[in-house]
């Protein structure tokens, strides 16, 4: 709809639309500027006035990678690691592209050149940040693309989810060569992550001040998806946490006061160490132990309620890709049962399971 009000004493029209070059003009009557305005927009609907598509001749991508890092992503809370991603992408061959000759085609070879370099899902995070980045560039900034060419490029297909458990000896390991690295914070965040199923930007955002030692509690406010959640602590972590609480007045009231690159650079240095002895921890993940943290929870026997309360999963049948029981602990389960075996044995399932 056009907009009408009042400029140094006449009547200003302004009709903006998506793709077309501003229009305004001032009047002496409103009647008369309401009167050009719809006339205008009657022009666009029926394409009289076509697109100028101008702006992309003199547009890069390079220039709405930057706008959008500056304008959109620094409100992110995950600004520092999509301003990493956007960094990356400045560095490709197609951020110098005018707008108009970026096509479909040139991200369908970045995605297959991509592949060959990194993990699919990590192509499909680049992907999907693109396609966003073109969007706002399209809807908001008012680049008069016909299509947005992240459309049509097909995403690597979604890989399975991992099932890597922690084997046995490889937490014993990793406490061990942690326990040297300076600080103690990276043994006890290991720890913690076993203890609680954290993730690591949870861990590194978690303060004193939400930790409850007489309720036994932590307070986790920075979550994954935006929704606070207050978890149990188990005697061990409690434990873990006053061992690491200063004992004086500190400057800080993170539980853990490092950077999540320094964090990730000493957990690697902490597996190249293992590794030279046990290669097979080199493809273990920080966020496996979360994993193996709410695997462990299902088999103490918690419910799936439960363990949604602590992991933080909106979704309960997101839980079911985390139920990677080992096979001793389901027998251990049969030997304690009053059955021998399976057969004629009666099951009873409250409510249903998902298709």
């Amino acid at each position: 709809m056009a907009t009408i009000r009042i400029n140094r004493g006449k009547w200003q029209a302004i009709v903006r639309r998506t793709g077309f070059p501003q229009q305004s003009k001032s009047f002496d009557s409103k009647t008369i500027a309401r009167k050009w305005a719809r006339q205008k927009e009657a022009e666009l609907d029926t394409g009289v006035i076509h697109t100028d598509t101008r702006i992309l001749d003199n547009t890069t991508v390079s220039d709405i990678l930057l706008r959008y890092r500056e304008t959109v992503t620094i409100n992110k809370k995950g600004h520092a690691s999509e301003g990493k991603r956007i960094d990356s992408f400045l560095k490709q061959p197609w951020a110098n592209y005018k707008l108009s000759r970026v096509t479909s085609g040139v991200f369908s070879h970045y995605r297959d050149q991509r592949l060959k370099q990194v993990r699919p899902a990590t192509v499909r995070r680049d992907l999907g940040l693109l396609r966003a980045i073109f969007e706002v560039a399209k809807q908001e900034w008012d680049m008069p693309f016909q299509e947005n060419p992240l459309i049509n490029v097909r995403k690597p297909k979604e890989p399975n989810a991992r099932t890597r458990r922690l084997e046995s000896g490889e937490l014993d390991l990793l406490l061990s060569v942690a326990e040297s690295r300076k600080g103690g914070w990276l043994k006890a965040g290991i720890q913690i992550a076993i203890e609680t199923g954290m993730r690591r930007g949870e861990l590194l955002s978690a303060l004193w001040s939400d930790v409850s030692f007489t309720n036994s509690t932590l307070l986790i406010r920075e979550t994954k998806n935006g929704h606070p959640r207050c978890i149990p602590l188990t005697a061990e972590a409690v434990a873990i946490l006053r061992s690491q609480k200063p004992t004086e007045w500190s400057v800080t009231d993170r539980v853990f006061p490092v950077t999540a690159n320094a964090f990730q650079i000493s957990w690697q240095r902490c597996k190249k160490i293992i590794a030279k002895d046990y290669p097979d921890i080199s493809d273990l993940r920080f966020h496996d132990l979360r994993h193996e943290a709410i695997s462990r929870f299902f088999e103490i026997g918690l419910s799936i309620p439960e363990v949604a309360l602590i992991s933080g999963h909106r979704d309960p049948r997101m839980l079911f890709r985390y139920t990677h029981l080992r096979a001793e602990v389901v027998l251990s389960r049969f030997s304690a049962a009053p059955v021998t075996h399976l057969s004629g044995y009666t099951f009873e399932c409250q409510g249903t399971f998902p298709a």
